[in-house]
């Protein structure tokens, strides 16, 4: 944010903003110490330089030990000053006026390293910061993808900021990043899927070609087309949603509720009310099942459709190769036989052209292919963009099968409970139950019944954490088909 300060003198770091620094640094009890005395500086391990209109890194020579130095939100146009201070692991230069990545080469303890908003156009330079794990470089002027690569050399790189980069609004941006640095876990503060780097490294590595890095993409949570069982329940989006599973995990702890049940019409309704809800739950399962089939099927199109353009393309490339083959071996019998120079330097003109024809011939397949695969590919995503987005539709409330007659039955049966209660609760008090009948009850149900209050409570408590639960269930399905 330095250009919010452009009404403000620049500085050069100096010993007075050091010690000032330190003195801030030091608890509250030691600062009239660090005031009196000059601070040994080689014991300072953190300084803290933001917001002080720093033009230039001066002056840090002595702070040999520091760990970590944050001088972001200054002036700062170029990283130097730096070369003694090789015990460094954090280091903030975000929000300055950096140009170009340099002067880091002895921070070889680096691990945490801030380059956010800057002016940088290239990113070079780092090969010495084999420790660094972390690396933001985003709001520069990267406009150049393939310079990312370089990051591989960095083996224990695990977090990386590009966002609000220039290049970050190309296409394919997320999926080559990850391709080419497999190791990352979070790329612009988002989790990297573990699948999505094996399915990507695995190919990227067969094939730099850009339509085949996004044919990875579509593919990915695909799986195998064959799953069975909890498995297939997972991938459906549909766990726990078969039989009575979702009502016994919203009923299976709830103790107080289950002491009421002694009260006749509480156990009659609960009696009644599982059946209901499990039917609800069934019809969601059954539908989740069906839309798992839906993108099966288009899934299985997409990759035999993929292998059949592939085969098509390469049996194509092969038969040209090898008419090449056998015209250039009998070329060279014929220049072998050739009587004159003459006769040899017209066979060696004609075998030139024919290695430019096959040139071309193989380049106009490579375009022929690419232009297939993109078609596949965008007919693909239109499929699937229809089946998620009708699937979500659906869980949201448009199909009748869908969780909010759930979260309805959850909130009629604690209406008729809570009427049941209170009704129970009226007769003790007028005492219109029968003895045998009030004997029936155990101690601890009519400890509950004669205090309103926490029976009241407790029962719309339980009411909340079901209804939350419901909630999740319908969350989970819709997160899991996004991320799909």
């Amino acid at each position: 944010m330095s250009q919010f300060f452009s009404n403000v003198e620049p500085n050069i770091i100096d010993d007075e903003m050091i010690q000032k620094a330190i003195e801030e640094k030091c608890p509250e009890d030691l600062g009239d110490l660090a005031r009196q005395q000059n601070t040994n500086v080689k014991v300072v391990t953190e300084l803290q330089l933001s917001f002080k209109s720093i033009l230039q890194i001066a002056n840090l020579w002595p702070l040999e030990n520091l760990t970590k130095l944050q001088l972001d939100n200054n002036f700062i146009e170029k990283i130097e000053g730096l070369e003694s201070l090789v015990h460094l692991v954090w280091l903030d230069l975000s929000f300055n006026n950096i140009e170009v990545i340099e002067g880091l080469d002895t921070l070889a303890k680096l691990q945490d390293l801030s380059l956010y908003s800057n002016r940088i156009s290239k990113i070079e330079h780092l090969d010495t910061l084999q420790k660094l794990q972390i690396f933001s470089i985003g709001r520069n002027n990267l406009t150049i993808l393939e310079d990312v690569v370089c990051l591989r050399r960095l083996k224990k790189l695990r977090t990386l900021n590009l966002s609000g980069n220039p290049f970050c609004s190309e296409e394919h941006y997320r999926l080559f990043v990850v391709a080419h640095l497999p190791n990352l876990v979070y790329l612009d503060f988002k989790l990297v899927r573990h699948s999505t780097v094996r399915f990507l490294h695995s190919l990227i590595g067969k094939s730099g070609n850009s339509i085949l890095q996004s044919l990875c993409f579509v593919a990915l949570g695909a799986g195998s087309p064959q799953k069975s069982g909890s498995q297939k329940h997972t991938t459906a989006f549909v766990e726990y949603l078969n039989g009575s599973l979702l009502f016994d995990n919203l009923y299976g702890e709830d103790r107080e509720v289950a002491k009421l049940a002694s009260i006749p019409a509480v156990e009659d309704l609960l009696q009644a009310y599982p059946s209901w809800f499990v039917l609800l739950s069934e019809n969601l399962y059954n539908y989740g099942l069906e839309e798992y089939e839906k993108r099966e099927t288009e899934v299985s199109k997409f990759y035999k459709r993929f292998h059949e353009i592939l085969t098509v393309n390469q049996q194509e490339s092969k038969r040209i190769i090898s008419d090449f083959e056998s015209q250039n071996q009998r070329r060279l019998d014929e220049l072998y036989q050739a009587g004159s120079d003459d006769i040899a330097e017209s066979k060696r003109a004609q075998g030139k052209e024919d290695v430019h024809q096959l040139r071309d011939a193989l380049m106009t397949l490579e375009v022929l292919v690419s232009n297939d695969l993109e078609e596949l590919l965008q007919d693909f995503k239109r499929s699937i963009d229809v089946i998620a987005s009708t699937f979500i539709e659906t869980i949201q409330g448009i199909y009748p099968f869908h969780s909010i007659q759930c979260r309805d039955l959850e909130n009629e049966q604690h209406e008729k409970l809570m009427e049941i209660i209170n009704a129970t609760m009226k007769k003790l008090e007028e005492e219109e139950f029968g003895e045998n009948l009030e004997d029936d009850l155990p101690d601890d149900v009519r400890k509950l019944l004669t205090d309103k209050n926490t029976i009241v409570n407790t029962i719309n408590m339980s009411h909340r954490i079901r209804l939350q639960k419901i909630d999740k269930r319908e969350s989970d399905m819709l997160c899991n088909i996004y991320k799909w």
